[in-house]
């Protein structure tokens, strides 16, 4: 069993084009990313995915590894399963957002240690409280509710679960958000890159809903980190405040 932590990382992004190689703290993102899960204590490798030279350089420039993907691919899964490929059944593939410089390597433990652990689990993700009513009422904010056993029972953008009478009690610990960072299992990954989009998952552009559709039993671990991203060049002055605050080392 291998635990493989795989960062896509693509140079042509609509809002921030040449993202993963914005000098933050006088380093490219990438490099702040790989630098976090490295710190992880399970992963028995990290890779960068990109389809562009100019991050295969870049990342070889500081002595990670990287793997040339296509440019066409039609998801960062599908990248991700490309670059750990050849991929055993019994592996551990963690997709790593990659911009996401303040990724807690903790977490990245706690999903490959319980995907390890507990083989009951097809994949394993993992979601926050959510604070404030613009939050919950945010498309862009995705929502997962949970079973008792804390798996994922359904994904959407819209407020769930609903409350029919009154206000949401966002101090009930009902109102999650979810975190784009992923463990799936090698058997899994592997069908789930070859079968087509589910129309849960193309009306709400969620793919972890075609999961779901395929029978996966996906447990959402709960943590209090929400994570700082970067989606425009206006993130990049909160970023590094972030880091400075955390005295992450330059």
């Amino acid at each position: 069993m291998r635990k493989i932590a795989v960062i896509p990382s693509r140079y042509g992004s609509t809002r921030f084009p040449g993202k993963p190689l914005h000098p933050i703290l006088g380093k490219p993102m990438v490099q702040w990313v790989v630098e976090a899960v490295r710190r992880a204590r399970t992963l028995d490798d990290v890779l960068v995915a990109t389809d562009d030279q100019r991050i295969f350089d870049a990342v070889a420039s500081f002595g990670g590894k990287a793997v040339m993907t296509p440019s066409d691919l039609p998801s960062g899964t599908d990248r991700v399963a490309m670059a750990a490929a050849p991929i055993a059944d019994d592996d551990i593939i963690i997709n790593v957002q990659g911009d996401e410089p303040l990724i807690d390597p903790a977490l990245i433990d706690e999903l490959a240690t319980r995907m390890e652990r507990e083989g009951e689990w097809t994949m394993a993700t993992a979601a926050a409280p959510i604070a404030t009513a613009a939050d919950l009422a945010s498309r862009s904010v995705v929502k997962v509710v949970l079973d008792a056993a804390g798996a994922a029972l359904y994904f959407s953008r819209l407020p769930i679960p609903c409350r029919r009478d009154g206000e949401p009690d966002l101090s009930s610990g009902l109102y999650l958000r979810h975190l784009g960072i992923y463990a799936y299992r090698g058997a899994f990954l592997k069908k789930f890159v070859s079968a087509p989009p589910s129309i849960l998952e193309k009306t709400e552009s969620l793919e972890q809903l075609r999961a779901l559709d395929m029978g996966a039993k996906i447990l959402v671990l709960r943590t209090v980190d929400t994570g700082v991203g970067v989606d425009t060049p206006e993130d990049i002055p909160r970023m590094e405040s972030a880091l400075i605050d955390k005295n992450v080392q330059v």
